[in-house]
């Protein structure tokens, strides 16, 4: 099966500088750099030392961008397969999303003229949520989230989809560590004694905490990005800020039945006995009070955030009296999404 001229030219447009050259990066796809977000320091009142490693700067306002560079990247893939006759059709791909992802998936599968993406939400989402995503010509679809977990099947079913792409599960694509690499060595590469970071499907502090033990447990051999001393990664804490509140600010921490969820504590017990990684190290449960008030020391910042983006400073303050205030602390903000107008 040969491709189209139309798929020929969405192959050659593709391109992919490398996969862990810090001096040919990959993203942002117009205008590649790396870093390609910028960590600020900020104040906070009884901190000496905090950090924030900013993703509210991505094409459209979150870190979920770079997951969905990473599907072209599958597209591209797939492309390939089609080319040598592996495949007779490019598949399209369905997602479970309360908005960010999907959003992100589909501007930049439109920018590369690929197929649309069929999103599966849940039916009390916001009106303008929906409305946003239609207007980028993702491919709607509703169900009541809270009944149960869906597998593959489901949402394939669910979204019309049967022999297409799940991308919300782990069995279709393989591991999720190359959604947020760049970012991980990024956030590794600051020396800081704590990391915050949000909690949601758990993609992204399982990408962190999986660079961190990598690096930290090899003697000889370390990846191109990691720009430190690898022995201070065992120092470090990686706390994962989340919530178990059903009427959170937060909404893009909390599921009923979030699939496909990657946290383990046994996993991370053993990082910890290793000397791989700090003794706190962890997913911890935040209090609504303290959501208010990280917004409102974001807002003091100029930090373009939304409750769930920020939630990492919410951990932070919550902690605040257990904390040791002269240490560098660095809170990762995901951002906030910004929909097409």
């Amino acid at each position: 099966m040969t491709l189209t001229k139309t798929e020929e030219n969405i192959l050659k447009s593709i391109v992919v500088a490398s996969e862990d050259d810090p001096d040919k990066p990959e993203f942002p796809s117009d205008d590649p750099r790396w870093p390609s977000t910028p960590t600020i320091e900020i104040e906070v009142p009884g901190f000496d030392n905090v950090h924030l490693k900013d993703e509210s700067v991505n094409p459209t306002g979150t870190h979920k961008d770079r997951m969905a560079w990473e599907m072209v990247v599958t597209y591209r893939q797939l492309l390939l397969a089609k080319q040598e006759g592996r495949i007779d059709e490019l598949p399209q791909m369905s997602i479970i999303s309360s908005g960010s992802s999907a959003n992100a998936i589909q501007d930049i599968f439109k920018k590369y003229h690929l197929p649309n993406l069929k999103v599966l939400v849940d039916y009390r989402i916001k009106a303008e949520i929906k409305d946003g995503l239609r207007k980028i010509s993702c491919e709607l679809y509703e169900t009541d989230l809270s009944k149960k977990a869906l597998s593959r099947e489901d949402i394939l079913s669910l979204t019309n989809n049967i022999g297409g792409i799940d991308i919300t599960s782990d069995d279709s694509l393989g591991p999720f560590d190359v959604f947020y690499d760049w970012m991980s060595y990024d956030i590794i590469n600051q020396e800081a004694d704590y990391v915050f970071v949000p909690y949601g499907t758990g993609h992204l502090y399982e990408n962190i905490v999986n660079v961190a033990v990598r690096e930290s447990k090899s003697f000889l051999f370390h990846d191109k990005r990691l720009k430190t001393n690898s022995k201070s990664i065992r120092h470090c804490d990686f706390l994962g800020a989340t919530t178990n509140n059903p009427n959170t600010k937060a909404d893009k921490l909390y599921s009923p039945h979030l699939p496909f969820v990657h946290f383990d504590t046994a996993w991370i017990k053993s990082a910890i006995s290793r000397d791989y990684i700090g003794s706190e190290s962890s997913v911890y449960i935040i209090q609504e009070a303290y959501l208010g008030r990280a917004l409102k020391v974001a807002a003091d910042n100029k930090i373009t955030c939304e409750p769930s983006g920020i939630a990492g400073l919410a951990l932070m303050l919550q902690m605040a009296d257990k904390l040791p205030k002269d240490k560098k602390m660095l809170i990762v903000n995901t951002g906030k999404t910004k929909y097409s107008t």
